[in-house]
C-alpha cells in the first residue's frame, strides 16, 4: 500500500511538472502573415508566378503588385517586382498608346506609408499613336526614406481629369535605405532549411548582409559572397562552393549583362559538373538581385572559354 501511494505521488508530480512548463516554458511560435515570413521560416515554396509559400494549412502568395493584371496594357521588362534598385532607378518596359499622352506618362516611388520620394516623367521611345504596345523609357531621382520598401508606380496620362480614365500600374521594390546602410543578398546552398526532396546543383538560399551604401553595389555584394558564410551561417547548415581566396579582378555592366573577371583561385581544386553549375548559379544569383542585371559573362584571368570545366 505505501509503495502505491508513493508510485500515485510521483506520477502526480510528473504530470504537474509538465503542465508546468508547457504554461509557463512553452516557447511562443512567431505567427506568419505574409509570403516573406512564410519562406523565411522554410516552409515549401511552389514554383509558380508568382511564388506561393505553404505554412500552417495557408498558403501564402508573393506580392508582384496588379502586374499580372496589366499585363495586356502596359508591361515593365525592368526592374522586376522585389528587385534592389539603384538611384536613379531607370525604368524600361510597353504600354499601349493609349497610356501615353504627348508620348509620355508619369511615374513615382512611394514608401510603404505612401509617402512620394520621386517623381519622373516615362516616354514612348516610338510613335505613342496607335492601340499597339508603344516601348518607353523613364529615369526616376529618389529621395531614400530608412524604410527601403516601396512601389513604383506608373500612371496612365489622364488630361481629361475623368475618374474613369485613371489607372496605374504598381510594382513593389526595393530601394536604397538613406542610413547609409542597404541589404544585399548573398546566396549559399543549405541542404537542412531546403524543403525540396531532391537535390539540386542550381538551387540556393538567400542570406542578407548589411553592408556600406555605395554606387558600385553589385560589387560589394559579390564580395560578401566570396567570404563564404559567416560562423553563425555555418552553424545553421550554410556553405559555399566557391574557393577559398577568389578575388574580383573587374566588374562592368553594361545594357543589363555584367562581366566579371576573377582570379585563378576560382576554378582551383574545382571538379565535378554539380560543382562547377553550382559555382556559376551562386555567381549569378548574387548578380541579378540588381534590376541593372540581367545576364552574366564569367571570366578567370581575361578567359571565358575553357574555365569552369567538369
Amino acid at each position: 500500500m505505501k509503495k502505491l501511494l508513493t508510485f500515485i505521488v510521483i506520477l502526480l508530480i510528473i504530470v504537474a511538472g509538465y503542465f508546468a512548463y508547457h504554461q509557463f516554458y512553452r516557447p511562443e511560435k512567431t505567427e506568419i502573415t505574409n509570403f516573406a515570413d512564410c519562406a523565411a521560416a522554410g516552409n515549401p515554396i511552389m514554383e509558380s508566378y508568382p511564388r506561393r509559400c505553404n505554412a500552417n494549412g495557408k498558403t501564402f502568395t508573393e506580392d508582384i503588385g496588379n502586374l499580372l493584371e496589366k499585363e495586356n496594357t502596359i508591361r515593365v521588362d525592368e526592374p522586376r517586382p522585389l528587385t534592389l534598385v539603384g538611384n536613379p532607378i531607370i525604368i524600361k518596359g510597353q504600354a499601349r498608346g493609349f497610356w501615353f499622352f504627348e508620348a509620355s506618362f508619369p511615374v513615382k516611388l512611394i514608401d510603404a506609408q505612401g509617402n512620394v520620394l520621386g517623381t519622373g516623367i516615362a516616354e514612348a521611345q516610338s510613335d505613342w499613336m496607335t492601340e499597339n504596345f508603344v516601348p518607353f523609357q523613364a529615369e526616376l531621382k529618389y529621395i531614400a526614406s530608412a524604410d527601403g520598401s516601396g512601389r513604383l508606380i506608373l500612371a496612365r496620362d489622364n488630361p481629361s481629369g475623368l475618374p474613369q480614365n485613371n489607372d496605374s500600374l504598381n510594382i513593389p521594390i526595393q530601394y536604397l535605405k538613406s542610413n547609409g546602410k542597404i541589404k544585399v543578398k548573398v546566396f549559399f546552398q543549405n541542404s537542412e532549411l531546403d524543403a525540396s526532396t531532391d537535390y539540386d546543383c542550381s538551387k540556393f538560399l538567400a542570406v542578407e548582409r548589411e553592408v556600406d551604401k555605395t554606387e558600385g553595389i553589385a560589387r560589394v555584394a559579390l564580395e560578401e559572397l566570396l567570404k563564404g558564410p559567416s560562423q553563425a551561417e555555418k552553424d545553421l547548415g550554410f556553405t559555399t562552393t566557391i574557393p577559398a581566396g577568389v578575388k574580383i579582378q573587374k566588374l562592368e555592366i553594361t545594357d543589363g549583362v555584367a562581366k566579371v573577371d576573377f582570379s585563378s583561385d576560382l576554378e582551383s581544386g574545382v571538379g565535378g559538373s554539380c560543382r562547377v553549375t553550382a559555382i556559376r548559379a551562386q555567381i549569378s544569383e548574387t548578380l541579378k538581385q540588381f534590376s541593372t542585371v540581367s545576364s552574366i559573362i564569367i571570366s578567370i584571368n581575361g578567359r571565358t572559354e575553357d574555365i569552369l570545366q567538369p
